[in-house]
Parts: structure tokens; C-alpha cells; sequence
């Protein structure tokens, strides 16, 4: 399974730091996650910080847009060296066109849906998208409690993904830990996204990355 650290809740004041720490971890991917204060109660960065994140890795970065009409900023994060962008349902009435833009940019696509959105509003975009990204938390803001009823999403998920698009990856974003990545990975999850699991004042980065995989071979 791919773990992919969320900068969220990296101290920002070591946050060069704190990027190359996870790579030497074992990290797979670097995970940023974009808020507007619109779409969801929480205000976080910008293109900036992601080209920051870029220039400190040799790792891919993927930009989780949280964000309304998040089209206007596919520019800015594909300059900032973003390979893949992922976009709410939600925030995307003509998901086709979204889809399409960020193909002509050649980025990867990904697809989110928020806790209770059904799992039929991307049904027709499975064949079209690299990735679809299953909250596992309410968005907005880190360190929330897994919903017990997401590991039914991504088993339902996984199911619908091998009929259309089975080299698709499932990501799960959300309350993933030492107790809950088992299961999520066990439901069908490729990548999951890991914030304070990694990111604490109670671990380093490193011990934080070996104790998923830990739980991930049932050591834990």
C-alpha cells in the first residue's frame, strides 16, 4: 500500500524538513491538501507552498483541491510541479469538461467524494479519471475520528472501479492510523493519505511512517 504524508499538520516553520524526512521514511507520495475557506470551513495554501514542497522532494506531489471552480488554478499548480490533481464532485457541476482540462494539461486525475455523497455521482467518470479519492472524514480540517461507514465506501468503490477501470487507484483521505489502515487497505484502498500519523509531536516522521507499516504486516 502507498502512504502519502499530508503536509496539513507538518510544521510549516521545518516544512523543507519535514518533506525530506518522510521521503527518507519510505513515503510514496507527497500529499497537499488545498483548502479555500469555501468549499470547506478551513483556509490552508496556495500554489507557493506546493512548488516549495516540490523543490524539497523527488517524490510526485499530488494537490488535493478543496477548493470551488477549482478549473481557474489548474495552471498555477501544474506550474508549481503538481503531477496529479484531485477535485471534488461536489465542487464540479460539469465534471466532464473539469476532467478534460486537466487532461490537456497532462496531469494525472483524480476524483474526491465527501463522506455522504453517493458513490454513483462519479459512476460515469470511472473510465476516465486515475484515481478516486474516498473522505474518510468530514473535509477540513486534520486529526478527525475514521467513519466506520467509509470502509463500506471503499469496498463498494473498489467493486465498481475493477468493472471500468480496474488500474485505477482508490485513495482513502481521512482519520488513517495505525488502528484503521489495515482495514482500509483490506476494503480495496491503494494510497492512503496519512496526517498526524506521520506529522506529530509524539513521533518522529520516520517512526511515525514504520509504525504503518508495522500495522500493515500485522504487527501492530
Amino acid at each position: 500500500m502507498k502512504l502519502a504524508p499530508s503536509i496539513y499538520t507538518a510544521d510549516f516553520a521545518r516544512l523543507g524538513e519535514q518533506v525530506r524526512a518522510a521521503e527518507e521514511a519510505g513515503a510514496d507520495w507527497m500529499h497537499l491538501d488545498v483548502m479555500d475557506g469555501a468549499l470547506v470551513p478551513n483556509i490552508t495554501f496556495g500554489p507557493a507552498v506546493c512548488e516549495a514542497v516540490r523543490r524539497s522532494t523527488l517524490l510526485p506531489c499530488e494537490a488535493h483541491l478543496m477548493v470551488q471552480a477549482p478549473e481557474r488554478f489548474f495552471q498555477d499548480y501544474k506550474a508549481a510541479g503538481m503531477q496529479r490533481i484531485t477535485v471534488h464532485v461536489e465542487a464540479c457541476p460539469h465534471l466532464y469538461s473539469t476532467i478534460q482540462a486537466l487532461r490537456k494539461l497532462d496531469l494525472q486525475v483524480g476524483v474526491a467524494l465527501n463522506p455522504l455523497t453517493p458513490l454513483n455521482a462519479v459512476e460515469d467518470a470511472l473510465p476516465l479519471v486515475d484515481l478516486v479519492l474516498i473522505m474518510s472524514v468530514e473535509p477540513g480540517f486534520g486529526g478527525q475520528a475514521y467513519i466506520p461507514s467509509a470502509t463500506q465506501r471503499l469496498q463498494r468503490m473498489r467493486e465498481m472501479l475493477n468493472a471500468v477501470n480496474p488500474n485505477a487507484e482508490l485513495e482513502v483521505d481521512g482519520g488513517v492510523n495505525v488502528h484503521t489502515i489495515r482495514d482500509v487497505r483490506d476494503a480495496g484502498a491503494s494510497i492512503a493519505v496519512v496526517g498526524s500519523a506521520v506529522y506529530s509531536p509524539n513521533h518522529s516522521v520516520a517512526e511515525g511512517i514504520a509504525a504503518l507499516r508495522r500495522a500493515l504486516r500485522g504487527e501492530l
